[in-house]
Parts: structure tokens; C-alpha cells; sequence
């Protein structure tokens, strides 16, 4: 999975599994057809990329406050507005887009541990080649400043 365009891929497939996940057990959130899925991934990717850490930065205080709790806030916020700007992507309230970016975040986090848990082709360093048999080399007594 080294390929840039497969990592967004699978992190559109990731976001798509739990906006479908949202609307089956979160009351409030509804989506029309496969189409408007497509649409919700997308948008809801560039509002995660471009908005979401500008809003991190300016509200970074209360996030600070909360204890990290306005970060739940944000993503619920952008949920709530895919919702408003999709047409066939009903949120119906707040409460409703912080349900839905809950089980958002949590299956992203299920499926990145399973994912990162898999992986096999990352290699370990080899060891260290031992030392070369003979006299010891003696340290220099120069102290640099």
C-alpha cells in the first residue's frame, strides 16, 4: 500500500463504512443512494483536510479546555454541514451529526488498527555487522570545543 492514490482509496472506503454504519444505527442521519455516499466521502475528506485543521488552530484553547473534548465538537460541526450542503444527506440535529462522527472516528480507528496490525512488508533493520577482529583503536586524546 505504498501508492499515495491506494491510500486515499482506502481511507475513502474506510470513511464510506462508517458513514453507512452512521446512518444504520444513529436516528437523525439519512442517505438517499450509493451517488450521494460518493459525494458525502469526498466532501467530508476535503472538509477533513482543508477545514478541520484551521478550525483545530483557531479554537485550539477551548480544545485545550476541554481536554480535548472540542475536537468531538469540530467533527460533529462538519458532519452537520455535509448534511446541510448534500442534498439526499439528511442530519437532522446536532446531537445527531455527534453520533454520526463518533461512529465515524471509531470505525477509522478499528479499521487502522486492523490494518496497521496486519502488516507485513515493513522489515526490521538488519543487526549491526560485528567488529573487526584486531587491535583496538586508541582514543584520541583531543578534546574539541
Amino acid at each position: 500500500m505504498n501508492s499515495p492514490l491506494k491510500q486515499l482509496l482506502l481511507r475513502w472506503l474506510v470513511l464510506a463504512l462508517g458513514v453507512m454504519l452512521a446512518t444504520k444505527l444513529v436516528p437523525g442521519i439519512a442517505c438517499d443512494d450509493g451517488a450521494t455516499l460518493v459525494v458525502v466521502v469526498v466532501l467530508l475528506s476535503f472538509f477533513n483536510a482543508i477545514l478541520k485543521p484551521l478550525l483545530v488552530l483557531f479554537t485550539l484553547p477551548f480544545i485545550v479546555v476541554t481536554m480535548g473534548l472540542g475536537i468531538i465538537v469540530i467533527n460533529a460541526l462538519l458532519f452537520l454541514l455535509v448534511g446541510r450542503l448534500v442534498a439526499g444527506f439528511h442530519v437532522e440535529s446536532f446531537w445527531s451529526a455527534v453520533g454520526g462522527s463518533l461512529v465515524v472516528s471509531i470505525t477509522n480507528l478499528a479499521v487502522s488498527s486492523l490494518t496497521k496490525g496486519s502488516k507485513t512488508d515493513r522489515k526490521s533493520p538488519p543487526p549491526p555487522p560485528p567488529p573487526a577482529p584486531g587491535p583496538k583503536p586508541k582514543p584520541d586524546d583531543v578534546i574539541d570545543i
